[in-house]
């Protein structure tokens, strides 16, 4: 199996700190992190995506080094890992930095130190260090909080600049590296440090709204961005332009903005960046910006990217987005192209297209943490958190008319029967809810504890599996069930139940990682000993024409197995999601689609291209 396209996570943002992403300009790819992912994007091309997951910890920061062959990346734990930017992302070294999270790091412009910053709980909050040795290159005293940024200059005599929390910008000078001067003029975090391209001049930008422009040899102060069309908001980033006569920023009050820098270091404003189809909502604040070449890039909150072109900012940007939290749940929908939509449990629904990607997030009107998700054509069901079923009507790509409805218990899973399009069962945690038109009609105690639940698609029979393993099958007349039979083979509690499409048969897994196909007239097993997982089952899926079944596990693998051969002649995705594998599909009868902890999508196709 091949993996085909991979649709990217967005970079893990928080509320009121800004991001640092960087990039390599000889390649116009960019890096940022999300979770324990690097992810290595190309700005000409977002399909065209690599992900290094080797962090034991979250990763933070990820910086290439200057002759863009070696990527250095930061964590939470304090570590820095040294990694190959091609092919095998071989680890070059790895050290432990400093005792908590890191920030920012920078290479020297001679690719052979690295300077990082950030929380050293108590002890160093910076450390400058050789890249092959890790020996230490200097003493940096002067901050009591968390150091938010740090800077090389790029030419020589090499020079140090960080900012932090406790509204300081330091500057030492070396190497060996040593405190040289202080500078007070910032009221709030000083956020980012960045030098320009010829280290002539750095700018620190900070919450207290203002930019400061100081002299690269001496740390004079030289002046500031002008304050008449300044952001109203906390300035999170700032990046210079690659001749660096400008500079761009970004803030919390959703705009990004374009600064003329004099040779005498004062900024004019030159232009302001508006992104498109912002809701005027918290998501919108802009947390993360780059130039790199001709491209601008900027980074909202919820995650949007925009990529506008720098010799022509009136055109409007390049957007897409995705999901930032693990992506739960997946549905292949045939329309007049296929799509793919996608939930991840922070209540965000994306829809993607083979060959395309991204293709918008669905605005819904309650966004509401999404538990369960089923969808066919124009109707999307979810449940929460909140014992309530959100239905929702979806047509050319808007949400119209969600209505939720209370079932009085916490969900457990929901299917729908789309030839019976007004009936939907929902599972709790001891029986089973009828919904007919949004209508709760029925509610059934089974007397066993219930996890799982499938309905064929005219509604007339229903599998329901138990935390004992048992499978109960029962006939489904009106707004009640007929028990007609109880199926035993799996030893752990049922987690996910299919039938295939055209209903000959269906699959059941269960949390001790294995999985059955089951002959839906004689009720007897068609394919067993689906055991090649080392963890629970999560997910599972059919192909169109029902002749495979797929299973995404928890131990990040993707098994596919042939019903007519047997089960040791499956086809193996390893390592497929960091974190664990949740959600499946069959896009067609070559191509699966799946997603994970990692928060990306990926497709694999089974046939070599």
């Amino acid at each position: 199996m091949e993996l085909s396209e991979t649709y990217a996570c967005v970079p893990s943002t928080e509320r009121g700190r800004g991001i640092l992403i960087s990039g390599n300009s000889k390649s116009d790819t960019i890096l940022y992190t999300n979770g324990r992912s690097v992810v290595t994007l190309d700005l000409n091309n977002p399909l065209k995506v690599s992900i290094y997951g080797e962090h034991a910890y979250p990763a933070t920061v990820a910086r290439y080094s200057p002759n863009g062959e070696w990527i250095a990346s930061g964590d939470v734990s304090g570590t820095v890992r040294i990694w190959g930017a091609y092919n095998d992302h071989v680890l070059k070294n790895e050290f432990k930095v400093l005792a908590g999270r890191i920030d920012d790091l920078q290479w020297s412009a001679d690719g052979m130190r690295i300077v990082a910053s950030g929380d050293g709980k108590g002890k160093s909050l910076v450390r400058a260090f050789m890249w092959d040795s890790g020996s230490n290159v200097g003493e940096f005293d002067g901050h009591s909080r968390r150091v938010l940024s740090c800077a090389i200059k790029p030419t020589r005599p090499f020079r140090i600049v960080t900012c932090g929390e406790d509204f300081l910008v330091n500057f030492y000078e070396g190497p060996p590296f040593k405190f040289k001067l202080s500078s007070r003029e910032h009221s709030n975090f000083v956020n980012c440090v960045r030098f320009a391209p010829d280290g002539s001049k750095f700018i620190t930008v900070g919450s207290d709204k203002k930019g400061i422009i100081y002299d690269g040899k001496t740390c004079e102060i030289l002046g500031e961005l002008s304050s008449d069309d300044g952001h109203k908001g906390s300035i999170y980033a700032v990046s210079w332009s690659p001749d660096g006569k400008q500079v761009l920023t970004v803030s919390a009050d959703k705009s990004a903005k374009v600064w003329d820098i004099t040779d005498n270091g004062s900024g004019t404003l030159n232009t302001t960046l508006n992104c498109p189809g912002s809701s005027g909502g918290v998501d919108d604040m802009l947390v993360g910006c780059l130039w790199q070449n001709d491209h601008i890039v900027t980074v909202s909150l919820g995650g949007t990217i925009s990529i506008f072109s720098a010799s022509d900012l009136d055109k409007s940007p390049f957007q897409f987005s995705g999901h930032m939290k693990n992506v739960s749940s997946l549905a292949v929908l045939k329309g007049n192209a296929d799509y793919i939509l996608s939930g991840s449990y922070d209540g965000l629904i994306c829809k993607w297209m083979l060959g395309r990607g991204f293709c918008g997030k669905l605005q819904r009107t309650q966004n509401s943490q999404i538990k369960c998700f089923a969808a066919h054509e124009e109707e999307i069901v979810t449940s929460g958190y909140d014992n309530k079923i959100s239905r929702i009507s979806y047509k050319d790509d808007q949400c119209t008319n969600e209505e939720s409805i209370d079932i009085g218990n916490q969900p457990k899973d929901l299917s729908l029967a789309p030839l019976s399009p007004d009936l939907l069962l929902v599972t709790f945690e001891s029986g089973v809810v009828f919904l007919r038109d949004g209508k709760v009609v029925s509610t059934i105690n089974l007397g066993f504890t219930v996890t799982a639940l499938a309905v064929t698609p005219d509604g007339t029979e229903a599998v329901i599996g138990s935390q004992d393993g048992k499978l109960h099958l029962y006939s489904i007349n009106g707004d009640s069930l007929t028990e007609e039979a109880v199926l035993e083979r799996h030893r752990g509690a049922i987690s996910v139940i299919r039938y295939s499409p055209d209903l000959s048969m269906f699959a059941s897994a269960d949390l001790n990682r294995e999985a059955v196909v089951w002959d839906r007239v004689s009720r007897e097993m068609k394919l067993k000993n689906m055991l090649y997982h080392s963890a629970r089952i999560n997910c599972l899926a059919w192909s169109p024409n029902s002749t495979m079944v797929a299973t995404g596990s928890l131990d990040t693998c993707v098994i596919v197995y042939e019903v007519d051969k047997p089960a040791a002649s499956r086809m193996t995705i390893k390592g497929a999601h960091l974190g664990g594998v949740y959600g499946l599909g069959f896009a067609d009868d070559s191509h699966v689609v799946s997603s994970g902890e990692d928060a990306c999508i990926r497709v694999w196709s089974l046939t070599p291209q």
